[in-house]
C-alpha cells in the first residue's frame, strides 16, 4: 500500500496539523482516519469555534444543559471547548507518544480580549493548561508587544507554548528570543527540558492579499516596465517573507543561547506555516502547501486545503533557491513604496480585532441559543 501525501510530508520533515475542530470531526471517526494517513496535530481559534459552535446544532444539547444548570455564557463556552480539546489531545496521544513529544499537539488560544494585559494572560494560560490536563495541549498566545512576555513566563512553567500571529521576522525573533529565556529559567530548576515544546506560527497568505491590493494600486500610473515588474511580484510576497523567516531560523540555531541549553535536552522551537488557505482564485490551491514544503516545519491546514494536497499535490523540497532571491522580492516591493514590515504590523492589529470580534459573535450565538433551548 502507498504513503499517503500526509505520510510523505512527515517522512520528509513536515509535520501536518488540522485548523479546525469540531464534534462530528471527534464523534465520527473522522479525525480517527486523518491520524491514520499522517495527520500529525491540530490547530484552533476562536473564529473556528465561532464556525463551529456558533454556525451549527451540535453544541446544542451541551449548552442547554448547561444553561439549565445556571452557568454563564463564558463557562459555557469554556466547558465547550475545554471538552473538544481535551477529547483531540487524547486522539492525537499514540501520535504524540510516537514522534517521542515531537507531534500530537492541539492548540488552544487564550481569551483575545485580554491579548493586551500581559498578566491576565500569563494567569489563563496557566489555568486553561491545568483545566485540559494533557501534555499534548499546546497554549496559544499572540505575538504582540503585551504577548512575548507571556510566551517567556508560559515556557518558564513547563507550558507548551503556540506562539500566534507572527507576520514580521522582526517578531519572529522576539518570540525566539522569549521562547529561549524562559527555558533558560526553567533549566535552572530542571534538568531535562525534554517535555517542553513550542511552535512560532507564522501567517501567510494573508500578506499576499495584502501586497497584491497594494500592487493593484500602483499599478495604473506605472510605466510599462514598472507594470511588468509588478505583475512578475504578485503572490511573490508571503512566501519571499516566510523564506527570510525560514533562514533565520537556520541561522538563531547557532546561537550561545540555543547552545547553552542543548545539555539539558531542550528541543528547538519549530516554524509552524499558518493562514494557508489560498484566498485568491488566480492562484493554486495549495500554493501555501507547496511552496513551503520545508524540513524541519509545521503546516497547518484547513480541510479544504488539507483534502487538495493529498489529491493532486507532489511532495518536494521547496527552498531550494537562494534565499537572496526571496530577499529580492521584499527589495522590489519597497521600491514601489510597499514594505512588507508595515503590511505586517497592519496584519498583526487586524488579526487581533479578528480574533476579538470572533469571540464577541461566539458569545452572542451562545448566549442566542441558551436563551432559546432554555425558553
Amino acid at each position: 500500500m502507498s504513503e499517503s501525501k500526509l505520510q510523505e510530508l512527515a517522512n520528509f520533515g513536515q509535520s501536518i496539523w488540522l485548523d479546525y475542530i469540531d464534534r462530528p470531526l471527534l464523534e465520527t471517526g473522522k479525525l480517527k482516519n486523518l491520524i491514520d494517513q499522517g495527520l500529525r496535530g491540530m490547530t484552533s481559534n476562536p473564529s473556528i469555534f465561532n464556525n463551529a459552535i456558533g454556525s451549527s446544532n451540535d453544541y446544542d444539547e451541551k449548552i442547554s444543559e448547561l444553561a439549565k444548570q445556571g452557568k454563564a455564557v463564558f463557562d459555557i463556552y469554556d466547558t465547550l471547548t475545554i471538552k473538544d480539546i481535551q477529547e483531540a489531545c487524547d486522539q492525537f496521544a499514540s501520535v504524540y507518544a510516537s514522534t517521542d513529544r515531537l507531534d500530537g499537539y492541539v492548540s488552544l488560544e487564550i481569551n483575545p480580549q485580554i491579548a493586551n494585559d500581559t498578566q491576565a494572560q500569563i494567569d489563563e494560560g496557566k489555568r486553561l493548561f491545568k483545566e485540559v490536563n494533557r501534555p499534548n495541549v499546546m497554549i496559544k498566545v499572540p505575538a504582540t508587544e503585551a504577548g512575548i512576555p507571556v510566551v517567556e513566563e508560559l515556557i518558564a512553567n513547563g507550558i507548551n507554548v503556540n506562539t500566534t500571529l507572527i507576520f514580521s521576522l522582526g517578531q519572529y525573533e522576539k518570540v525566539v528570543a522569549a521562547y529561549y529565556r524562559g527555558l533558560s529559567r526553567l533549566a535552572e530548576t530542571a534538568d531535562d527540558l525534554s517535555h517542553v515544546r513550542s511552535v512560532a506560527s507564522v501567517f501567510v497568505s494573508r500578506i499576499d492579499t495584502t501586497v497584491d491590493k497594494l500592487i493593484d494600486e500602483k499599478y495604473a500610473d506605472s510605466t510599462e516596465e514598472d507594470k511588468a515588474l509588478l505583475d512578475s511580484l504578485r503572490g511573490k510576497a508571503a512566501v519571499a517573507n516566510a523564506h527570510l523567516i525560514f533562514e533565520k531560523w537556520a541561522e538563531l540555531l547557532q546561537t550561545e543561547a540555543v547552545k547553552a541549553l542543548s545539555g539539558k535536552n531542550a528541543n528547538m522551537q519549530r516554524l509552524l506555516w499558518a493562514s494557508t488557505g489560498t484566498k485568491n482564485p488566480d492562484y493554486s490551491d495549495i500554493k501555501y502547501v507547496t511552496e513551503l514544503i520545508s524540513n524541519p516545519s509545521v503546516n497547518t491546514l484547513p480541510e479544504k486545503t488539507l483534502n487538495a494536497f493529498c489529491d493532486h499535490g507532489t511532495v518536494d523540497n521547496a527552498f531550494v533557491y537562494p534565499v537572496d532571491d526571496s530577499k529580492k522580492v521584499i527589495d522590489q516591493l519597497k521600491t514601489f513604496g510597499i514594505d512588507i514590515d508595515a503590511v505586517c504590523q497592519e496584519l498583526l492589529e487586524k488579526g487581533v480585532v479578528a480574533f476579538d470580534d470572533a469571540f464577541i459573535d461566539l458569545f452572542a450565538s451562545i448566549e442566542k441559543k441558551a436563551k432559546e433551548l432554555v425558553a
